[in-house]
């Protein structure tokens, strides 16, 4: 491909613009890519605390699943860099990987940094340029790119591009770079934004007691189930915090959650304390005389239940319910937890919403802005954690920038509007 006379702008330093630059080098193109932090990779950085999840090893339908209704449009593009060829990319950079028991896939040694330097290197010897401290603020009246950074006139320059592709991420954890501000950059520009949301996020409750948010909050509640009424229950843990819930099992349901609060105004979730008995076993139980012992010492022996459990259920349960060993009983094996609302999408591991589909064409360029195309969490998708996240940003990345190869050999390079 003849090289085009402006370089390929990449505004985003995450793993959709990151493996965006790549691709794009890789097919011998100039690329510089824009980061308004003072490094990339912060986000991606953060979400390897603990253990660096990169992707999942399950069977490729329940995989595409994950992505909900955006599956039709990501699925091409996943497809085309799967779980699979994303491990074969990390084994190229020298890190190994291993599945673990859930099916989740991590880098041996659990961290990102590694993995991170040992790209950045890569992008280096490819002759990327990466420009950190550097925040795009849309088009100019002649078409280049604003950066504001600390070179050029008044702290601002106008870069040419030959294509751009924009990967800013959503909306959450703005301290890291996803600050959601692109998004009337791309408004004025009569681009369509579905409203930015909490994904995987915690829930709020109307006020626990102050006893309860005292003594409990951040305290776990493992091997439970969660459900939303006419749903499947899925099993896991979550934690208690001091306006609500939180945690795996409660990201693994917030969409369909957050769904049920846009629609109705609440939603009540059931909590089964004790999925491995069933409602007749705990009901025998607790009918048992316990003599002089206290209900929380009967719980307790009978059951096993006692801490935070035992506390949940005093809190949502009537008094007059622990005197009756059937009803109890059902509270026990479907608790109700009202829930009013997501925590700020800024804590949020994610965000739903972004630019739609229908206003980009197969390759990921706008419909409404030649030249340009976007890639990553800006996407109008959501996806649980457990891999799918980061997968998609990666498949994204890649598309986009195919995109851009794709586009320059069927048209005569011009700088992007």
């Amino acid at each position: 491909m003849p090289q085009p006379s402006s370089p390929i702008v990449v505004i985003g330093g995450g793993p959709a613009g990151l493996m965006a630059a790549e691709v794009l080098a890789q097919a011998g193109l100039s690329v510089d890519l824009y980061d308004a932090m003072p490094s990339v990779g912060r986000k991606f950085l953060l979400a390897g605390v603990g253990g660096m999840n990169i992707t999942h090893s399950e069977a490729r339908e329940a995989f595409l699943s994950r992505y909900r209704e955006a599956r039709p449009a990501l699925q091409p593009h996943i497809e085309a860099f799967d779980a699979e060829a994303l491990r074969a990319w990390i084994h190229g950079l020298g890190i190994d990987t291993f599945v673990g028991s859930s099916g989740r896939v991590f880098p041996t040694d659990m961290k990102a940094a590694p993995l991170l330097r040992a790209w950045l290197k890569r992008l280096k010897d490819s002759g990327v340029r990466i420009h950190t401290r550097s925040r795009w603020l849309g088009w100019n009246d002649t078409g280049q790119l604003r950066i504001a950074s600390e070179h050029g006139e008044h702290g601002e320059q106008a870069v040419d591009a030959a294509a751009v592709i924009l990967a800013l991420g959503g909306g959450s954890w703005a301290r890291l770079g996803s600050d959601g501000a692109w998004v009337p950059l791309l408004q004025q520009r009569g681009v369509a934004i579905a409203p930015l949301r909490a994904s995987n996020c915690g829930f709020e409750v109307d006020g626990w007691s102050t006893l309860l948010r005292d003594k409990h909050a951040g305290a776990p509640l493992k091997n439970v189930t969660l459900a939303l009424p006419g749903q499947p229950a899925r099993r896991g843990e979550f934690i208690l915090t001091a306006t609500g819930i939180e945690g795996s099992l409660v990201y693994a349901l917030s969409a369909e959650i957050r769904g049920v609060i846009e629609r109705e105004g609440s939603a009540t979730v059931h909590l089964d304390l004790l999925p491995d008995r069933t409602l007749e076993q705990i009901a025998i139980a607790l009918a048992k005389p316990r003599g002089a012992q206290s209900m929380a010492k009967h719980l307790h022996r009978q059951l096993k239940l006692d801490g935070v459990k035992a506390a949940l259920l005093r809190e949502l349960t009537e008094a007059a319910t622990f005197q009756a060993p059937q009803q109890l009983a059902q509270a026990i094996k479907a608790l109700p937890i009202r829930l009013l609302r997501t925590r700020p999408l800024d804590e949020a591991i994610s965000s739903a919403g972004g630019v739609p589909f229908a206003e980009l064409d197969e390759r990921l360029m706008f419909r409404k802005l030649p030249g340009v195309f976007c890639a990553g969490e800006m996407l109008d998708w959501e996806a649980p954690t457990g891999g799918y996240l980061l997968t998609a940003c990666f498949a994204t990345g890649r598309a986009a920038a195919r995109g851009v190869i794709e586009w320059l050999g069927q048209c005569a390079p011009a700088a992007a509007r």
